[in-house]
């Protein structure tokens, strides 16, 4: 982890007594606003510019020994391989995330050990994305966005947190990311620079049978 990612869930550690229960999600804007009028400029540009992230991830990976594993990995971690179709049904998922290309210095490829996710309904007709467990959970909204994609809007809760910061608030906590559908049963969420560790992250998504 960074240095700066350490320090946050540090203080969050400290802090958790302190932080009382709060709905899942927490985000600004109208429940009819598209994505776009939720999004901050920064992250309309890192939506705009997931193509380049990724495959300059793929780059530093391939470049540092890991071709194998990104082969293994077959179209979880293609760039084009969006399905028609993208929104993912309500339910439990299995999710495990995999980095891909580092920062400062950092690891190139870390996969790791799948955790538990959740999208469900929510009153004003919008699919809500929570991670519920690992140190790092993005919770937030799921927006339309054509045939072959959805969009992600939300926060990093981190540590022991149990209420979520407001989309918009920290610069380093918002989250975009982009829903694709890559097989019958299977979807992912792709981060591109996200703040800490990595160039990309993914996130795959399988329901829980």
């Amino acid at each position: 982890m960074t240095n700066r990612l350490l320090a946050l869930l540090a203080a969050v550690g400290l802090a958790c007594a302190s932080i009382p229960s709060a709905p899942a999600v927490a985000q600004r804007g109208d429940e009819d606003a598209g994505w776009r009028d939720v999004a901050t400029e920064r992250d309309r540009v890192r939506i705009r510019e997931w193509r380049s992230a990724w495959i300059e991830a793929l780059r530093e990976a391939r470049a540092a020994g890991h071709t194998a594993e990104i082969a293994r990995e077959g179209v979880l971690l293609h760039p084009d391989a969006a399905l028609l179709r993208p929104a993912p049904p309500v339910g439990d998922y299995h999710c495990r995330v995999i980095k891909v290309g580092g920062q400062d210095d950092l690891l190139d490829y870390i996969a790791y050990p799948a955790f538990r996710c959740r999208i469900r309904p929510e009153r004003d007709g919008r699919l809500s994305f929570v991670k519920l467990t690992g140190s790092q959970r993005p919770i937030g909204f799921i927006y339309p966005d054509g045939t072959r994609r959805m969009i992600f809007l939300g926060t990093l809760q981190l540590g022991d947190e149990r209420r979520s910061l407001l989309y918009g608030t920290d610069t380093e906590r918002d989250m975009a990311g982009i829903v694709e559908r890559i097989g019958d049963r299977r979807w992912r969420v792709v981060f591109p620079r996200p703040t800490f560790e990595s160039i990309v992250d993914v996130l795959e998504l399988v329901p829980v049978r």
